[in-house]
């Protein structure tokens, strides 16, 4: 026996509910998760920061374009602010500094700082290692468990199907569109869509479609107690321009990151101690706050394409690629949502994302 659906979508992170929400009630959807619950890998995991002057040029027309939709968001699906104030203030040593300048080619609200009103900003800054630094000020936190619960609500109140512990086996593709095989069950649909993040190759290849590369990257963060000398709680992100740490405050906690990128295979991630403890070496090297304690740890997997920039379109025979967001996933995904659900129905992109249709598009890459 196989249930018939007009799309089904691999995925049930922030890009597959994402679009089953911005499709609505044009269609019966089945999103389809091969984990226990949806958005467990790379959304659950995500500290993320909506950051303007972050990415390629077309991460920043996504982020533009996502903005009025974060701030404007239906207040029946999201009761509390999306966003909520933050800022991040980039900093380089002197080894650091050709990064730190390649970093503000093309960028815009960025505030050049003086050593001084960084250190007005977090104080615990070392005075000796800041060569320069820089202020986003309009950069603010994404409150990541609410944008994907609202979508999911809104999905299924439009009638989609979540399918959990359903990891797909294969599709094939027939007469009347894709027979899709899973744990759970076969489904059949018209149009397959992959949003399978870090195994979005793999469910290409199960599919028997031609692979685009894209690469899962490792990256971990550290949870440590605030420090007693210093009151934390208006410091913003304070992230190396070099990429070689950073860190957010949150909840009287400070969460710290080796901003690692370590090429790896789709898995459940797990943290390197040693990369974390390179990590928090260089995040003491430019502060004044010994890590004495590690509350907490954990992993995610950032998957991105050769490019660096994220692919959505058709494919071939009604196969559409959601997925290689890298670290830009969240702060791009009302966006991305909308694109992605207009080039589904094949209708016209929204106003504004014409020009990034053709840098998206699968087909880049032959």
């Amino acid at each position: 026996m196989s249930t018939h659906y007009d799309i089904a979508i691999i995925g049930a992170g922030i890009a597959g509910v994402g679009l089953a929400a911005a499709l609505g009630e044009v269609a019966r959807i089945a999103v389809i998760e091969q984990e226990s619950r949806p958005a467990y890998h790379s959304t659950g995991r995500s500290a993320a920061i909506f950051i303007r002057n972050y990415g390629n040029s077309v991460i920043r027309a996504l982020s533009a374009a996502s903005a009025p939709l974060f701030e404007g968001g239906d207040p029946g699906l999201f009761p509390h602010p999306l966003l909520t104030q933050r800022g991040v203030l980039n900093i380089a040593d002197e080894d650091g500094l050709a990064r730190h300048e390649a970093m503000l080619v093309g960028s815009h609200g960025i505030e050049i700082l003086t050593r001084e009103q960084a250190l007005a900003l977090v104080p615990a800054l070392r005075p000796e290692k800041i060569a320069a630094a820089a202020f986003e000020r309009d950069a603010q936190d994404i409150d990541v468990a609410a944008l994907h619960e609202g979508w999911l609500r809104k999905a299924r109140s439009a009638g989609a199907t979540l399918m959990v512990d359903a990891p797909m086996l294969s599709a094939t593709r027939s007469a009347g569109g894709w027979e899709i095989e899973t744990k759970a069950g076969r489904i059949m649909a018209r149009v397959l869509v992959n949003a399978a993040g870090a195994w979005a190759d793999d469910v290409a290849r199960r599919a028997g479609m031609p692979t685009l590369g894209l690469q899962p990257m490792r990256r971990s963060m550290a949870v440590l107690p605030a420090p007693d000398a210093y009151d934390i709680r208006a410091w913003p992100l304070l992230a190396d321009s070099a990429e070689g740490w950073y860190m957010k405050p949150d909840a009287g906690k400070l969460y710290v990151s080796p901003a690692e990128e370590i090429p790896v295979d789709p898995h459940d991630a797990y943290v390197d101690d040693m990369i974390l403890a390179e990590g928090l070496y260089r995040f003491e090297q430019a502060v004044d706050i010994p890590v004495t304690r590690v509350e907490r740890s954990w992993a995610g997997l950032r998957t991105f394409a050769p490019d660096r920039t994220p692919v959505a379109g058709v494919a071939m025979d009604d196969f559409f690629w959601l997925a290689g967001q890298g670290g830009y996933g969240i702060q791009t995904a009302p966006a991305l949502s909308a694109l992605a659900a207009a080039l589904v129905k094949g209708d016209a992109p929204p106003a504004g994302l014409e020009a990034v249709v053709q840098a998206l598009s699968p087909m880049r890459f032959g």
